[in-house]
């Protein structure tokens, strides 16, 4: 068996997310299903995160052991045949038996997309989040200072149940508006269910007038997910990068 390493892009729109569920189309499952077709077996294969229904990816790295005399040119191009037209496997190469997609991910930017025109975004409309008017970006990049560092995200993580450690380290947030367009760039070394974009819903709350950009240093003390923002769709958010 040979540990293969894929980067892959897709669009979320139309799929529950990247996990595999029965009876629902998932990036995953899409994946498998072509692999498995390819290798004669079922194949497994182990994305760097799981990224929730609607949401897209420029450059997903996921992993997967496989039996294959084709090369890793040959299984790009046999990928890419077979897979639908909102998936594309853009590389292909061998890594180390002990390389792991997800465990050995160092960090990873997701970017959070909002469209803030007075016309409607029609080519665009699937990958931003479409704003009533522009928010205040001062406010908001005040606000997102507190969130930078190690910390603990409970009140920014949408599983109450969630049993493993909810502390993790967001090296930096950046909001950058360029036209009509705010983007909100997230890097750190990993994220909880729903975090980037509850953090955005919190921060466009703070942008909107409704809430102060110090409150979200209370938010955080207090870990408590019903004070944080509401979530913001998933259609504004893309995963740009792993980090290994």
């Amino acid at each position: 068996m040979t540990n293969y390493r894929f980067e892959i892009s897709y669009d979320g729109t139309r799929y529950y997310g990247w996990e595999r569920q029965p009876g629902k189309d998932t990036i995953q499952g899409k994946l498998e299903a072509v692999l498995s077709r390819m290798t004669d077996t079922e194949a497994e294969i182990i994305g760097a995160g799981r990224t929730d229904a609607g949401v897209h990816a420029r450059a997903m790295i996921a992993n997967a052991h496989l039996e294959t005399a084709l090369s890793p040119e040959e299984i790009l191009a046999y990928m890419n045949r077979y897979l639908p037209d909102d998936i594309s496997v853009n590389r292909v190469g061998i890594v180390s038996d002990r390389f792991h997609a997800r465990y050995n991910a160092a960090g990873k930017l997701y970017t959070y997309t909002c469209y803030a025109g007075a016309s409607k975004p029609v080519f665009n409309r699937k990958y931003v989040t479409v704003l009533d008017s522009v928010p205040d970006i001062a406010a908001m990049r005040k606000a997102a200072a507190h969130l930078v560092g190690e910390h603990d995200f409970k009140a920014f993580c949408s599983n109450p149940k969630m049993k493993k450690s909810t502390v993790r380290t967001v090296d930096t947030i950046e909001i950058i508006k360029r036209k009509d367009f705010i983007y909100f760039d997230f890097h750190g070394d990993g994220f909880l269910q729903n975090m980037v974009r509850i953090i955005t819903g919190t921060l466009l709350e703070v942008g909107f007038g409704r809430m102060e950009p110090n409150q979200v240093r209370e938010i955080l003390e207090k870990k408590d997910r019903r004070l944080a923002g509401p979530t913001a769709p998933p259609q504004g958010l893309c995963l740009m990068k792993v980090d290994y």
